[in-house]
């Protein structure tokens, strides 16, 4: 039996969040090569919007500066199927929203999401029940829908999210867009229960920024999620490659703290 220390200093299960794309595609795919190292278990891979829905402005500004070099959904798959080759064990959930995946059908989005290697998708404004066919299209193609819960949702909503039979719920931590620091306290630990109440598994995440979160969260989710943490230490350093590679090192190195896998 686990000692309460060992149990505080066991590994995390991490799901690590970057922008297809950002800030480049060859950066992109170098950022996950470093989440991997840093002890990542699940890669969520976002497809640039230009009006997100739940995007903080770390991650807003990211997928700008990917529309502005380009990027279109055709290219963020390619950069899926690139780090799937490069990471054969790690699965790889994407992230976008519902106008990426109506333009060229919600099936065909679902059909090229296998394609590039993924095995989820993630389309937060398109809601569990009116989901515009997404979670059909995805049990008919060997994918996971994971529907997204807030801790706004009323709690009839949230009991009928959990009787659906989803393998993954996503709880974002907290009201708002993703980014600013979340308090993990008693309600959010309520709330996270509630999600996981018949059997999900709970990705849990919103505002993650330090190990000490991570630890706390990781007892009540399946995996802890973080994001903006890892692009801010990107935006933070110049785009050369001296700038590239510091941060780089940092993602790393943020990735070993939040999975507790040490250095």
């Amino acid at each position: 039996m686990q000692t309460e220390n060992e149990k505080r200093n066991a590994p995390v299960r991490l799901m690590s969040h970057l922008v297809a794309g950002f800030p480049d595609a060859e950066t992109s795919v170098a950022v996950a090569d470093a989440l991997v190292r840093g002890g990542t278990s699940i890669l969520e891979v976002q497809l640039a919007f230009s009006d997100p829905s739940a995007d903080g402005p770390a991650i807003q500004t990211a997928s700008t500066v990917a529309l502005e070099k380009g990027f279109s959904t055709r290219k963020g798959l390619e950069i899926v199927k690139r780090i799937r080759e490069r990471h054969p064990e790690t699965p790889i959930y994407v992230m976008t929203y519902g106008s990426l995946a109506f333009t060229p059908g919600v099936e065909n989005f679902v059909v090229a999401c296998k394609e590039a290697g993924a095995s989820a998708c993630i389309v937060p404004d398109l809601p569990f029940d009116g989901d515009e066919g997404l979670t059909e299209a995805c049990r008919k193609h060997g994918l996971e829908n994971i529907p997204v819960a807030a801790p706004s949702m009323r709690r009839e909503r949230l009991d009928a999210l959990a009787s659906r039979g989803f393998e993954y719920v996503y709880a974002a931590l907290r009201a708002g867009t993703t980014g600013s620091e979340t308090t993990i306290d008693r309600a959010t630990l309520d709330f996270i229960d509630a999600v996981g109440a018949r059997g999900s598994k709970v990705l849990g995440g919103f505002g993650i920024r330090n190990g000490e979160q991570s630890r706390v969260l990781c007892r009540h989710v399946h995996a802890v999620v973080a994001g903006s943490v890892f692009v801010n230490l990107l935006l933070e350093r110049p785009g050369t490659p001296e700038g590239r590679a510091e941060a780089l090192a940092a993602i790393e190195a943020k990735a070993r703290e939040l999975s507790g896998i040490g250095g």
